[in-house]
Parts: structure tokens; sequence; C-alpha cells
């Protein structure tokens, strides 16, 4: 059952205010092509609107309010948006499959994560208030040392469209929990979810300011908020390109920035496995979230010993993966975000054939989808390392599969690439496993999974995938 997109505006010092401009920017159900609702459309004007309110939030009372308040004050805070996203689990969960296409089951998957995350992060900032001036053992009796931890300050978070409102919340609910105040820019792919955000914290009573949220595009929101001098530092997910971009703008102040960007994680599987295990983690480690995954194990690496097998087995797989609205029950792929994003996958399918490549199975639209932007699941073979679709992200529904015969190859295939954000190994033999991910460039290793995700461990990259972490403590 569809429902309709509720009409907000922006989210800045505890209000609703119409855009300056006020212009909006129309949503697309990207399961049926159709427009569905609008969301505003804020400028470096509103920008500077925001970043104003955050900076009062922090000087409120002093900072009693908020910044120097104890972190048990802002975990109630934080307690009550999880019970209220808890609350409104199933209508944000539609609104978000609507929105971006996402499967209705993974969607209330990630709105219980988005309450977990907020739980977590109360939990963590009570725990705060008990490492406040903890004691540096010093070599002189004559002197005493001792750390205080303090919000940053005002942080831009600019967060992107595959997990629209968790990703958000991983960078929210840390800043809301160190004390920091927040301008939110969620990707204007999908960003409806983060409004209803915005419509909790107000519910709850968070203080003004403390949370803006400005719907709207790259260069007309993000750019201001990531270059503007009162943004003590920007958090980004999202291209490797645009954060380039936002490095170069933040480096002009000497500002901080948190990256996590693009990935072309390897899976390797190796001869000892169970198949059919083997072969759905494949699949799940590619497909889930309609293969757009910044950390999609998309390149796979296979024993060649077990390869024709392996590869039978998980083309079969694939073939019953459901490609279907997001809200048909047992909907196990939807379409992708957007017909930009739709034209992008296809045009990588059809450069890796003309480069050589050979579809194993799915490259199209599925038959029985007329509209929509949906791929089917795909496969590809006799995959060269030069060539773009093992060397470049998709950020699609597309795997592609080169073989190996010795570990010695398999790590130097997987580390072959300018990504390091995760990767997968498969084997039976743990000592393998451990000795394998011990040389695997990247930030994040799965041993015998592909994917699994907790708020509480560190998540982030290496090389081109970004630096910094995000969940966890850090």
């Amino acid at each position: 059952m569809a429902i309709s997109i509720p009409s907000r505006q922006l989210f800045i010092d505890g209000e609703w205010r119409e855009p300056i401009k006020k212009n909006r920017i129309p949503v697309i159900n990207p399961a049926t092509e159709e427009i569905i609702g609008d969301v505003p459309a804020a400028t470096a004007e509103d920008v500077e609107l925001a970043v104003a309110a955050a900076r009062r939030a922090l000087k409120r009372n002093k900072g009693e309010d908020w910044a120097s308040a104890s972190g048990a004050h802002r975990a109630k805070y934080l307690r009550a948006i999880a019970a209220k996203i808890t609350e409104r689990k199933d209508h944000i969960a539609r609104l978000e499959a609507m929105d971006s296409g996402k499967p209705l089951d993974e969607t209330l998957w990630d709105i219980d994560d988005v309450a977990g995350c907020f739980e977590y992060y109360a939990d963590l900032a009570e725990a705060l208030d008990a490492k406040q001036k903890s004691p540096i053992t010093l070599p002189m009796d004559t002197f005493k040392c001792h750390v205080l931890r303090q919000p940053i300050g005002v942080v831009g978070l600019i967060s992107p469209w595959n997990y629209p409102l968790l990703m958000a919340t991983w960078k929210v609910a840390p800043a809301l929990a160190a004390g920091c105040a927040a301008i939110l820019k969620p990707s204007e792919m999908a960003s409806v979810t983060c409004l209803e955000l915005a419509d909790v914290c107000k519910e709850v009573g968070l203080p003004p300011g403390v949370l803006n949220i400005l719907t709207g595009l790259g260069p007309e929101a993000g750019a201001p908020l990531a270059s503007h001098p009162d943004v003590d530092k920007v958090a980004f997910t999202g291209s490797t390109a645009t954060g380039s971009k936002i490095m170069s703008s933040a480096a002009q102040m000497v500002k901080p920035v948190t990256l996590e960007l693009g990935g072309k994680s390897p899976i390797i599987v190796f001869e000892d496995v169970e198949l059919d295990k083997a072969a759905e983690w494949a699949a799940f480690g590619c497909f889930w979230t309609n293969g757009q995954i910044c950390s999609a194990t998309s390149r796979l690496l296979v024993h060649e010993s077990i390869a024709a097998e392996f590869l039978d087995r998980l083309v079969k797989w694939c073939k019953n993966i459901k490609v279907s609205d997001p809200f048909e029950e047992g909907c196990r792929l939807g379409p992708v975000v957007s017909k930009g994003q739709y034209e992008k996958v296809l045009k990588f399918i059809s450069t890796a054939k003309s480069e050589g490549a050979t579809v194993l199975c799915g490259g199209s639209r599925p038959e029985h989808l007329k509209k929509g932007y949906f791929i089917e699941p795909t496969i590809i073979s006799d995959v060269s390392t030069s060539m773009q679709i093992w060397r470049e992200e998709v950020f699609g529904p597309v795997l592609c599969v080169k073989t190996f015969s010795s570990d010695d190859e398999a790590i130097e295939l997987a580390n072959d690439s300018q990504y390091g954000l995760g990767a997968a190994v498969l084997s039976k033999n743990l000592e393998r496993c451990e000795k394998v991910t011990k040389e695997l460039q990247a930030g994040i290793v799965w041993v015998n999974c592909s994917q699994p995700c907790f708020c509480q461990a560190p998540w982030g990259g290496s090389k081109r995938s970004g630096f910094g972490r995000e969940l966890g403590e850090w």
C-alpha cells in the first residue's frame, strides 16, 4: 500500500522554514517513474541561517543547554528520538521504500537500525560523563594532567541516498551525543525520511538549532555548507569525486573532514567452501540494497578449481532473486534510485561487453517490468583487470568475476584497486582467513560473510575510499 509524501519545509532553528528562493525538487518513485511529491531546495542563503542557528544553539545559556551539558542530559533526547522513530517505523519505512526504491523488508530493517543507533549513542553520551577529566600518568609528580572531552562545534553532515535515514543517523547521532550542533544535508535523490527525522526532533523538543536539516542539490546547498567558515568539521558519504572537492574546500580553512567514499570491494572464495552457502553470500554481498552499497563486494575472485560449479550455483541464486515493486511481498531487488543511475549502470554493462567480457546472467531490464528503473542482477565473466567494469564503481546490481590459482594471486588481485573500503574472505580454513585478512588493503574485512554492519564497530576505508571512521566510539 503506497502512502502520500508529506509536504515539508526546511528545518532550521527548530522550525519549518520555506527556502528563501522558494524552489522545490520533485520526488520521483523509481519503481513507477511517477512524481509523488516534492522537497524544499535549500541554497547558500538557507545554509547561512542554519549555520547561525547552530552557532546560537552551542552558545545558548553559556553552553549549558547543549554543548557543555552532561552527556546524560543529551542522552534523554537521543532516547526520545529512538522511541519516536520506533513508533513511526511502519510509516517511515514505507516513505523510504517509495523514495529510494529499496524493498520494504529492507527499509523496515533499516528503521530498526536507525532507532538502535540513536540508543547506542545515548549510551555513549552517558558514558562520556565518567570519562571527563580522565587522568594521564606523568613521569613527574610535580605536574598533573587530564583530558577534557569537548564537542568540536558546528558540524556539516552530508549523507547519501542508498540508506537515506540510516546513514544520516550514523552522522547525526554521534554528533549530538558529543554535544555538537549539526546541519544535515541529505542527498536530493532520497531525502524524504530525513525530513521525517526533523519532525521527530520537533516533537521531542530537541533544543532549537541543535539539528538543522536542509534538503537540496549538492552544488547549491552541500558546497556552501562544506566551505562555510563557521562550520568546524564536515563528514561526507558519497562519491570519491565529490569527496575530493569537499576536502579541497575544507583545506582552505584547515578544517577536518571525515570521508566515506566509493568502493570496489573484493570477495575471495577459496576452494574449500560450502558452495551453496558461499554462493548465497556472494549474491547478498553484491545485490543487497539493489546493488547500491559503497562496500558492495562487487569483484568476485573464485578459485579456478571450483569456478565452473560455483558460478553455475551463483547464476541459479540470481535467477531466484525476486525483482519487483518494493511493496510486493518477497521483493529482494527493487529499482535503482533514478533514471540517471539506471542509464549509467546499463552503460557499464554495454562497455564491458564491447571490451570482450561475457554476461553470464542479467544485464538488462526484467521483461515483466515495463516501467521503473529496474535492472536484473547481473554477473559478468571473462574480465581482465584493465576493464572499466573491474576498476570502477558501478553502484548497481552488477558482479564481475575472475579466477585465481593461489592465495598470493588472490591477494594481489584483491588489492589491485584504487579503493579500499571493504573485502570478504570465504574459506573453512580460519588460519588462512586470518592471514589473508591481514594482507587485504581495506578498512573492513568480512570472514565467511559479506556486508553485516553493527553500530558498535568502526566503519571506514583506506586509499580513495576515504579516511576517518564512523560508528563505534570513533
